[in-house]
């Protein structure tokens, strides 16, 4: 920013503060959206806060690392809220106990699918082993993803922006298109949500009800520890080493 304004703004980007609230006002403001549109997909909070935090940092010229260091506060707090999630898990766990065999058997088909639905489009568009391994575990939650990238040798920055990118899509078209499949029960479209979008799909099933919450929150959890054995599996044993040789290799001396 230039102008009278630029030395006040210059001093407001180095404070923490600053990014925190921007943060929570965009999403308030999304929310806001939301509701007034009658609770349109397109207009999901999420979304709207993202694009409008990332015209902020484009207009003010604020690189990434500032924006974090002042928003770390509420990365802090994914840890509290993932946590958080036990509690309609354990309102809802008389039904989840009747539902034990379709679980696991929709948490294997929706994990597998997951992961093969990322590696074969990714295949199909010529993408190499590095991006295919980076790709795989998309919709498993933040935190968990990176891991599991890392560990089979992917790029654990791309594995975290497709993780985004998929909860996004599924917050905004999981509800659309599990209408269009005549999806009405509340379990089976929380366990699609948790299964292909993870946190954020969750919240989303936590809007419809509390049994579509509780049903997300726990196929979340499970799918991300199913992928995290899985994987590696499926990577091979030469994954880590192949990904690590390649990135070493010389260029031109």
């Amino acid at each position: 920013m230039t102008g009278a304004l630029g030395p006040l703004w210059t001093h407001l980007s180095a404070t923490p503060l600053l990014w925190l609230t921007l943060t929570l006002v965009a999403y308030q403001g999304g929310g806001w959206l939301f509701r007034r549109s009658g609770c349109h997909p397109l207009l999901n909070p999420v979304l709207t806060a993202v694009a409008a935090l990332v015209l902020a940092l484009k207009a003010s010229g604020t690189d990434y690392r500032t924006y974090f260091d002042g928003a770390r506060f509420i990365h802090f707090l994914l840890g509290p809220a993932t946590v958080a999630l036990a509690i309609p898990l354990y309102r809802e766990i008389d039904l989840i106990r009747k539902a034990f065999a379709p679980i696991l058997v929709s948490l294997a088909a929706g994990s597998l699918t997951a992961i093969a639905s990322a590696v074969g489009i990714a295949r199909l568009f010529g993408g190499e082993r590095i991006i295919l391994l980076s790709l795989a575990p998309k919709s498993v939650t933040t935190p968990i993803a990176m891991g599991i990238s890392e560990q089979i040798g992917g790029l654990p920055s791309l594995t975290a922006v497709s993780v985004v990118l998929t909860g996004i899509g599924g917050a905004v078209f999981g509800g659309w298109l599990l209408d269009r499949l005549r999806v009405h029960d509340e379990s089976a479209r929380g366990m699609a949500m948790g299964v292909a979008s993870h946190g954020i799909g969750t919240a989303r099933a936590l809007q419809w009800s509390r049994s579509a919450g509780a049903f997300a929150a726990l196929a979340m959890a499970l799918n991300g520890l199913l992928t995290a054995l899985l994987l590696p599996v499926l990577a091979g044993p030469g994954a880590v080493g192949e990904t690590q040789v390649s990135r070493r290799a010389p260029g031109p001396q």
